[in-house]
C-alpha cells in the first residue's frame, strides 16, 4: 500500500474529513489531497502531527493497511465461544486447499507424539499453561518458518 493510501485510510478510520484534517495541521484541504494521492509527501513534522492526530505511531500511520487493523479489530472483538464454534481448518482450508486434505497424507500419530514432548516440555520448563506453551510453540514454528522462507 502506498503512503497515500495509508494515510487516507487512517484518516477515513478515523472520522476526519480532508478539511478537518487540514485545519488541524494549519495546511490547506489541496495539501492533504496531494498527499493522500502521492502527488506529493508530508514533511516529517506534518506526519508526525497526523500520528498524533489519528492516535498512532509515525511508523504505524507509514505502514498503515487497513485490511490488517481490521483483522485485528475482528480477533479482537470475537468472543472465545465463538471461537470455539468456528471450524479454523477449515476457514483457512478455503485459502489453503492442504489444511483439508494432509490427514490423509501425513503419518499424524508420529508428529502428534513428537509435538506433545515439546508441548510438555514448555510447560514444565517455563510453568505455561496448556494454551500459552501451545501458543509459544506455534510462534516459534511461524518464525522458523519465516526465516526458511527469507533465507530462499
Amino acid at each position: 500500500m502506498s503512503l497515500g493510501n495509508s494515510l487516507f485510510h487512517a484518516r477515513k478510520k478515523c472520522g476526519f474529513s480532508q478539511e478537518d484534517v487540514a485545519e488541524k495541521l494549519g495546511v490547506s484541504r489541496q495539501t492533504v489531497s496531494k498527499w493522500e494521492t502521492d502527488e506529493t509527501i508530508p514533511d516529517i513534522r506534518q506526519s508526525k502531527k497526523m500520528a498524533v492526530l489519528y492516535k498512532m505511531s509515525l511508523d504505524d500511520l507509514i505502514d498503515f493497511d487497513l485490511e490488517r487493523e481490521e483483522i485485528q479489530e475482528a480477533i479482537d472483538k470475537t468472543r472465545e465461544e465463538t471461537e470455539e464454534k468456528i471450524d479454523w481448518t477449515r476457514a483457512w482450508g478455503k485459502k489453503y486447499p492442504i489444511l483439508l486434505k494432509y490427514q490423509t497424507e501425513v503419518n499424524i500419530p508420529n508428529y502428534a507424539r513428537r509435538i506433545t514432548i515439546m508441548l510438555d516440555e514448555l510447560k514444565r520448563d517455563y510453568q505455561f499453561s496448556e494454551q500459552d506453551a501451545m501458543l509459544v510453540l506455534k510462534d516459534i514454528l511461524y518464525q522458523v518458518w519465516k526465516k526458511r522462507k527469507s533465507s530462499d
